[in-house]
């Protein structure tokens, strides 16, 4: 029983390894790209990822993904349960959920 305490120090070894080791992992090309829009920084780190020097292919597939994203409509959760389509799907979703918060499915 006295030794509780150091289970709860323990983590803190996982701690400093990831804040060590934070500072030498890449950035995500997408979040150069679409976030800092840095094209050239993204370049290196797909050539980096993806180990080839053409990646003008990929850049293009973030950038077409990233204007169909932004053309997309989005809808209030009213206008879901309007919708007679999804209707029944989100319901059966809903009482799912409900059932195991009430249950404690999820806790286990």
């Amino acid at each position: 029983e006295s030794r509780w305490p150091f289970l709860f120090g323990a983590i803190i070894v996982p701690s400093l390894i990831q804040v060590v080791i934070l500072p030498f992992l890449p950035e995500s090309p997408r979040y150069l790209l679409l976030e800092k829009h840095n094209r050239s920084k993204a370049e290196k780190a797909f050539q980096r990822f993806l180990g080839k020097d053409d990646v003008s292919h990929e850049i293009e597939e973030v950038l077409a993904e990233s204007r169909v994203q932004r053309n997309t409509k989005l809808v209030s959760i009213v206008q879901l349960l309007r919708t007679r389509a999804v209707r029944w799907q989100i319901m059966t979703v809903v009482v799912t959920m409900g059932c195991y918060q009430l249950c404690g499915l999820n806790a286990v």
